[in-house]
């Protein structure tokens, strides 16, 4: 097994950690948290650059956007809220949902805006004047994530029901149920390449799905604790889980053999992702703390 270390523990937040990412460019961590804000950080000495406040209560989610110039954010306060990144500006004030917006994110080409909410609605909006384009009606519980393919022709949208679904992100059909998952689906996300769908359940396991067809591929099992956060190398090689169990792993995408295990986090994982690069990982606990790690081994 490779070796991973810590490079940096990113200390501000009064809360916990629900959500990290990293900039277009690397250089910047976005986090959102428990305590009502989002901040913004300097990847690599990690100092923190911004406080994103005027929510009135925990956000869940937060992404760039392709561009890098907007942060999206989804929060308890039912509201999907965008963001000047440089200046910290609310550009627009997303309002639809009915209940708590648990995952937001960009479309690959910036213009458009997905979210997920206990409302189990999914969301489409246009990242420009605000408006909502798609309501996409069909999961039974609450949905805990929603991402874009990396053509923006899909969406794909994980659940309480213990589904994942894929959507016609031009007209909001559903085009696949995938079902495996015996517990909530916390976290779904494409491949780079298009082919694959990753997804993180209560039910302790990553599973690896066909996009085309909906098979399953593979079920990763290790953690001891349910999988909060699933997502792909930019290279589409490796996946990085994070957990309750306070572990972050790191799997090879086509054995499924676990790479790396990363321990540091004195509380719950609630978030990961690669770098742009591949070479950085950043997590997100509840211990109050964005931690950066190491994985340049693993392209070496």
């Amino acid at each position: 097994m490779a070796s991973g270390a810590q490079l940096m523990e990113l200390e501000g937040h009064s809360d916990g950690v629900l959500s990290v990412a990293f900039s277009p460019d690397g250089k910047q961590i976005v986090s959102g948290s428990y305590d009502r804000t989002a901040r913004v950080w300097d990847s690599a000495n990690g100092a923190q650059l911004m406080e994103l406040q005027g929510r009135s209560s925990l956000v869940n989610s937060v992404a760039f956007s392709p561009d890098g110039k907007q942060i999206v954010s989804g929060s308890d306060d039912k509201t999907v809220r965008v963001w000047d990144s440089a200046s910290g500006e609310v550009l627009q004030e997303l309002k639809g949902h009915s209940s708590y917006v648990f995952s937001v994110a960009f479309s690959p080409d910036g213009k458009q805006i997905v979210s997920g909410s206990r409302d189990k609605t999914v969301r489409v909006w246009d990242s420009a004047n605000g408006t909502q384009l798609m309501e996409l009606q069909g999961h039974n519980n609450y949905v805990s994530s929603v991402a874009f393919s990396p053509d923006g022709k899909q969406i794909v949208s994980g659940s309480g029901d213990r589904t994942v679904r894929v959507w016609d992100s031009a007209n909001g059909t559903q085009l696949m149920e995938l079902q495996g998952h015996n517990s909530w689906v916390r976290s779904v996300a494409f491949s780079p390449h298009g082919k694959q769908i990753v997804s993180g359940s209560g039910d302790q396991t990553v599973r690896v799905w066909d996009s085309a067809s909906g098979a399953q591929l593979m079920a990763l099992e290790g953690h001891s604790g349910w999988v909060t956060s699933a997502a792909f190398s930019p290279d589409g090689k490796q996946i990085v889980s994070g957990s309750r169990d306070k572990t972050v792993r790191v799997w090879d995408s086509a054995s499924g053999e676990v790479l790396l295990e990363l321990n540091g986090h004195s509380g719950w994982v609630f978030s990961v992702a690669f770098s742009p690069d591949g070479k950085q990982i950043v997590s997100g606990s509840y211990d109050e703390t964005v931690r950066v790690w190491n994985v340049h081994s693993l392209y070496l």
